[in-house]
């Protein structure tokens, strides 16, 4: 792990006004980039192949479009791709259904805390509308965002700027004035692309060079990023 931005760097300065903030939804307020992986893995088992956690971390945070494009290169055009990706949705909703998808460290007490500043927030996800509402609410989250933009809501996704720039839209909040809160690359360039600063929170992957030099801060988790949207309040 490399070194993390800590909270005393980070309020050295009082910050500019925070009016709304973006999440990110898998590997940033859930626990899922693990499962989906493991759910890429046995779904290209099923089919004969041995697909390494290594190629399966290159998809995280890209579109669907893009994953596509990944495993076709790599397994050639005979592969299966439909059968494949349909096959992981139902692995992953099987993980997903037997209880294994858990809330990362810290997301109920950063949304009570936007409450309580009733300050308007957003998603802004690679994943299926169906995927992101069914897992929303098992989680109970569903209902503490005022907008949520899912890759079936944008003809452009991560890295492209149009899934941030929609979800400060549908807040009503100027992309520079949204804080976005993200663990991917992908992910990252989407919302600096659309003038939105960014914390970066690592799930899987640690951010490279050119998006962390970008960034307003990598932390260790959200609890740090609570504290620093406190200090920008008071």
């Amino acid at each position: 792990m490399t070194e993390r931005t800590r909270l005393a760097d980070l309020t050295t300065t009082k910050p500019d006004p925070i009016k709304g903030v973006v999440f990110d939804m898998d590997g940033l307020l859930l626990d899922s980039e693990t499962l989906a992986m493991d759910a890429l893995i046995l779904a290209a088992k099923d089919l004969g192949h041995d697909m390494p956690m290594a190629f399966c971390r290159r998809m995280i945070g890209v579109p669907a479009d893009g994953c596509r494009a990944l495993v076709r290169e790599t397994y050639g055009e005979d592969f299966p791709l439909e059968r494949f990706f349909a096959l992981q949705e139902e692995h992953l909703r099987g993980l997903v259904d037997a209880g294994e998808l858990a809330l990362k460290k810290g997301v109920e007490p950063l949304l009570d805390l936007l409450d309580k500043l009733e300050i308007p927030r957003a998603i802004a996800t690679s994943s299926s509308r169906y995927r992101t509402d069914h897992h929303l609410k098992l989680v109970g989250l569903f209902e503490r965002f005022d907008a949520i933009v899912t890759r079936d809501d944008v003809s452009q996704g991560k890295p492209y700027p149009e899934p941030y720039l929609t979800a400060a839209e549908k807040i009503g909040v100027a992309p520079a004035d949204c804080l976005a809160l993200e663990d991917s690359n992908s992910g990252a360039r989407a919302a600096q692309a659309a003038g939105i600063r960014v914390i970066i929170v690592p799930d899987l992957l640690e951010p490279v060079d050119d998006v962390r030099a970008k960034a307003l801060a990598v932390v260790e988790d959200l609890t740090v990023v609570r504290a620093y949207i406190e200090h920008a309040a008071a």
